[in-house]
């Protein structure tokens, strides 16, 4: 096949970031370049059409697409770290619109409507500074924990939603019988749901004896241990998405003086907007 004598006129990449992570991918090959220098391209016109699809938006589909289509050396984006999803997302933005973006916000004090100009390179060099502890001490064990990747994020993140609308479904019934039988199994549900993604973190654990990988005396141990081993695992899950949340910023409002919390709303149909 002839070259295109329009290749020279492709997409070229904007910027390059480092991966937080370093690089944490479950499958050998998923990443092809260096972690700390990843090419970001900006969107295609059909990225921007694939974001703006429910059906995609819902399941995921859009936005492994558009990060594999604006991050080629990225072969697999299901496998992603979740540490580095936001990052990647907010780097196609910048590669595509630039690095200012603008929020509306209404003040808590005087409800009027302002529009901030911020600069998403901030948010960039945040996540540059964020630290992953993996260790958790206990008494008798320690334990090492890794992030999820996209694809189990998002598998639990579609259980969640199909169990929260069926227990809004449960609460039109009704018969209080059937109602209250039905709530007690989505309850179970949602508690099995939450250790299995507890579960999904946790990498090895360490006793005086040794580390124990294998996947099956983990889950076996994790279900037979003292609730405050689960919930120190928990806790300190929690304490590593509150780090790597993306960030608050501070803004003066111009009618009161009043100073506001502006937050990036990740909706993707919004945030890929040329706005």
């Amino acid at each position: 096949m002839a070259n295109n004598p329009l290749k020279k006129y492709f997409r070229q990449p904007k910027i390059y970031i480092d991966l937080p992570s370093k690089g944490i991918f479950n499958k050998p090959g998923t990443l092809t370049s260096d972690p700390a220098r990843i090419p970001i391209f900006g969107m295609t016109g059909m990225d921007e059409i694939i974001v703006k699809t429910p059906d995609a938006l819902l399941n995921g589909d859009s936005t492994v697409k558009v990060i594999e289509s604006c991050c080629p050396s990225i072969t697999d984006a299901w496998d992603l770290c979740l540490l580095d999803l936001d990052l990647m997302l907010i780097a196609i933005r910048i590669a595509t619109h630039g690095n200012a973006m603008t929020v509306t916000h209404t003040c808590a004090s005087c409800q009027s409507i302002n529009d901030y100009d911020i600069d998403l390179g901030n948010i960039i060099q945040h996540f540059a500074q964020c630290q992953y502890d993996n260790e958790i001490v206990l008494d008798e064990v320690s334990l090492t924990i890794k992030p999820l990747n996209y694809r189990q994020w998002n598998e639990f993140q579609i259980k969640n939603f199909n169990i929260q609308r069926r227990l809004q479904q449960a609460l039109q019934i009704t018969n209080e019988d059937e109602q209250a039988k039905i709530i007690a199994d989505l309850f179970n549900q949602v508690s099995a749901t939450q250790t299995d993604m507890i579960f999904a973190q946790i990498d090895s654990v360490k006793t005086q004896e040794g580390v124990v990988t294998q996947r099956e005396f983990i889950r076996e141990w994790l279900e037979n241990s003292e609730a405050q081993i689960f919930d120190a695992v928990r806790n300190q899950i929690e304490k590593n998405r509150s780090a790597w949340q993306i960030p608050k910023i501070d803004a003066e409002c111009p009618e009161c003086s009043a100073h506001n919390e502006l937050l990036v709303e990740m909706d993707q149909a919004s945030f890929f907007a040329n706005a």
